[in-house]
């Protein structure tokens, strides 16, 4: 199933963030709904972070745009880097029991053809705490970079548009 970013080229892409930057919200509203999607990109639930960040814009009532526009931030060829630099630092931060890292799991993987149901499950509740930790991380670092930026420009884009006459 693709995600709507994932049909959406770079130019629909920056069009719909354009359209999200003219809004009449202030500009901590908008960077922080944008701050939020990014946060939200950044979990493993891949595939429903669109729904993710309208249900939590909705509850919180941020905006629903700039959220949405910050989950797509993460595009597919961003997840990768995104997820194994997640599960490093999860890795770091919650030590497997069985000394497992990110580079012995891959290795694992590549290397035994004959992985049975019951050692893929093991394998994924260890590995998922390190993950969900360390996108946590990731995304919290992500996010609040993203609001600090967002907020810079935004208030400049408003301040040069309120100069104009």
């Amino acid at each position: 199933m693709a995600t709507a970013a994932m049909r959406l080229g770079p130019r629909a892409l920056a069009a719909q963030l354009g359209a999200v930057l003219r809004r009449d919200d202030p500009p901590s509203r908008l960077a922080l709904g944008l701050a939020v999607g990014v946060f939200i990109s950044c979990t493993p639930f891949y595939g429903l972070q669109t729904l993710l960040s309208l249900a939590v814009a909705t509850v919180f009532r941020l905006n629903k745009a700039a959220t949405v526009a910050g989950a797509w931030l993460n595009l597919p060829w961003f997840a990768p880097f995104v997820y194994g630099l997640a599960l490093h630092i999860g890795g770091l931060m919650v030590p497997d029991p069985q000394g497992l890292d990110a580079a012995a799991v891959a290795e694992l993987l590549r290397t035994s053809s004959s992985l049975s149901a019951t050692n893929v499950i093991h394998l994924l509740r260890d590995v998922s705490t390190a993950l969900l930790i360390g996108s946590a991380v990731v995304g919290g670092v992500a996010g609040v970079t993203t609001y600090l930026v967002a907020f810079v420009l935004l208030r400049r884009r408003r301040a040069r548009s309120m100069m104009r006459p």
